[in-house]
């Protein structure tokens, strides 16, 4: 099967996706004990540092998870097999998933090097190859990993968008770390442009709170959200992490929800 896409730079750092991964196994723990999981770490780069360790996080959880990084890059395939254990192991392959059926697909900094246009038909690609009741996870992060966002799809569509901040800045600083799909719709008139705005507001009505903790103040920021009208889910444990989801309907850009996009 001929892998689909391109060739990405292949940059990452230890640790990069450790967020991501840790949200994975602590909100999405039915699907992690999946019994016998396969899951997909879809451009893993130049060395597999977070493939490995995206691998240790899952067995630690279920001992029979097994992972699969893939790279359209023969090289780094080649170069990655040294990694290679009974539940990992490297294959060239690109959003097509080289024929594997996972439970889950882990796509991280891949879609932020390509056109706008690329996501949907990626998304769709990836949702496609999903085993009965997979999720796709597709997001962009910072080198070090504390800032990012990500869009959890299934067979059905993109169904929400996670927001990872840095508590040491303002909740819009996420605003250069957004998903593809959305990264170029802050601007006024989009529900992303709404929920950043009304973001910062809530974080500035609450800079008091600031001298006790900036978890305390992001709390205070996430529940003045969800009383202002966003459906915002999870609760204060993930708050305090600086951790918020909402609906993707609530941003979807406008002339993709047919005019249906959240209107405040």
């Amino acid at each position: 099967m001929r892998p689909v896409g391109v060739i990405t730079r292949g940059t990452t750092a230890q640790r990069r996706l450790r967020r991501v991964d840790r949200w994975l196994v602590e909100t999405r723990a039915g699907l992690v004990r999946t019994p016998h999981l396969l899951a997909v770490d879809l451009g893993f780069g130049e060395v597999p540092i977070t493939t490995v360790a995206l691998c240790a996080q899952l067995r630690a959880v279920n001992p029979a998870a097994t992972v699969v990084g893939l790279e359209i890059d023969e090289q780094r395939v080649q170069s990655a097999g040294r990694w290679t254990t009974e539940h990992l192991r490297f294959e060239r392959g690109g959003f097509e998933l080289a024929g594997h059926r996972p439970h889950l697909v882990r796509a991280f900094n891949v879609l932020r090097q390509y056109a706008e246009a690329d996501v949907a038909p990626s998304w769709s690609l990836m949702a496609q190859g999903l085993a009965d009741g997979g999720l796709v996870i597709e997001g962009t992060c910072d080198e070090s990993g504390r800032l990012g966002s990500w869009v959890s799809l299934d067979a059905v569509g993109p169904r929400t968008l996670t927001l990872a901040l840095d508590l040491r800045r303002e909740p819009s600083a996420v605003a250069a770390r957004l998903p593809k799909a959305l990264i170029h719709r802050n601007v006024p008139d989009e529900g992303i442009h709404r929920l950043l705005r009304d973001l910062d507001e809530q974080w500035e009505r609450h800079a008091a709170l600031a001298v006790f903790s900036p978890r305390q103040r992001m709390v205070a920021t996430a529940r003045g959200l969800a009383e202002g009208g966003w459906p915002v889910s999870d609760g204060p444990a993930r708050w305090r992490r600086g951790e918020l989801t909402v609906p993707w309907q609530a941003v979807c850009p406008a002339e993709v929800s047919g005019g249906s996009a959240r209107s405040r």
